[in-house]
């Protein structure tokens, strides 16, 4: 896997958001992630987005991070909020969203950010399992999300 860094309005970038968000869709039947989300969000020193290529150059995975601070939504000062993980269907079960996952944490840490946060549903219990295996635990809820039933907040300290 050949990971790169990517503006979040790159082609693949916006290819696999568009499939992620499908997906979102097909399980919550809510037609997606309603969080705003800004190219400049995942603009280093303060995120990035990655996509994870196959051997044939196709994307196959992709994840970013942006900065947050405490806003009055549950965030906290040194907040890195992790969006859009998502491994294409094909290459699911390849250890491609544990690897990208690890990538997104040490380029956080070397940031300066203090802790990895989440959000994800109950309708996600592979997401569930990924982020809790890799020692992430519940916490505060924060976020768009932070009032609905079925959203579950992690974080980790970095």
């Amino acid at each position: 896997m050949n990971i790169r860094t990517v503006p979040f309005d790159h082609p693949d970038a916006v290819k696999l958001n568009d499939e992620v968000q499908a997906e979102y869709h097909d399980r919550y039947g809510d037609g997606g992630d309603a969080t705003t989300l800004e190219p400049s969000d995942f603009e280093p020193p303060n995120g990035i987005y990655l996509i994870a290529y196959d051997d044939n150059d196709d994307p196959v995975a992709t994840g970013g991070w942006r900065a947050r601070n405490a806003n009055g939504e549950g965030n906290e000062d040194g907040d890195a909020e992790l969006k859009r993980m998502y491994v294409i269907e094909q290459a699911r079960g390849l250890g491609l969203a544990r690897r990208m996952l690890a990538a997104l944490e040490e380029n956080a840490r070397a940031a300066g950010r203090t802790r990895m946060v989440l959000e994800t549903g109950i309708k996600q219990p592979e997401a569930i399992g990924l982020y809790t295996s890799s020692g992430y635990e519940p916490c505060v809820k924060f976020g768009y999300y932070r009032f609905h039933d079925d959203s579950r907040c992690f974080a980790k300290a970095l």
